[in-house]
């Protein structure tokens, strides 16, 4: 199948397709005489484990590792080790993510516990002390850590949209 079709049935952009053959996630790819570049049906299979790896959080290397280079033939013992993997690091996220949480609900807290004679400056002074004075183990956050998290979100804003669209009113 051309690239065009292959894009509809996988819902992904052709330049994704290409980016993935680029980088050599997709290389079931043949080139006819003309440039044309054909795929087989197992491209449509491959894309999909592709998007889903990367929706659970796989960075794309980390895919590149596990894709046996035939779908027919999977590493049971690598593939589990892989997801085992995958689950711990969520969960460290999700607790450094609770730490971090706390942490920005004491700091709202300690904001709005302004003494009424205390102006704005005043306060935030004397937050900014309290903030400085204490522990700062709970904001270690990694941008690869924001990043997840912010897929996440997004995925759960689409699918709370979703949602809402197949309820009736």
């Amino acid at each position: 199948m051309k690239i065009g079709e292959l894009a509809k049935k996988t819902d992904l952009t052709t330049s994704k397709i290409r980016f993935y053959e680029r980088i050599g996630l997709l290389t079931t790819v043949d080139r006819r005489s003309n440039g044309y570049r054909t795929y087989p049906p197992q491209a449509v299979l491959l894309l999909g484990l592709i998007t889903t790896a990367q929706r659970a959080g796989f960075t794309l290397d980390e895919i590149r590792t596990l894709l046996p280079s035939d779908l027919q033939h999977w590493d049971h013992d690598a593939l589990m080790d892989a997801l085992t993997r995958k689950i711990a690091d969520i969960e460290a996220l999700q607790a450094r993510l609770t730490q971090s949480k706390a942490h920005l609900l004491r700091l709202v807290e300690d904001i709005q516990a302004r003494p009424e004679d205390m102006d704005c400056a005043a306060n935030a002074h004397r937050v900014l002390t309290n903030v400085l004075a204490g522990p700062s183990d709970n904001l270690d956050i990694t941008p690869d850590d924001v990043r997840l998290l912010d897929r996440t979100d997004r995925r759960q804003s689409v699918s709370r949209g979703r949602s809402k669209k197949a309820v009736p009113p």
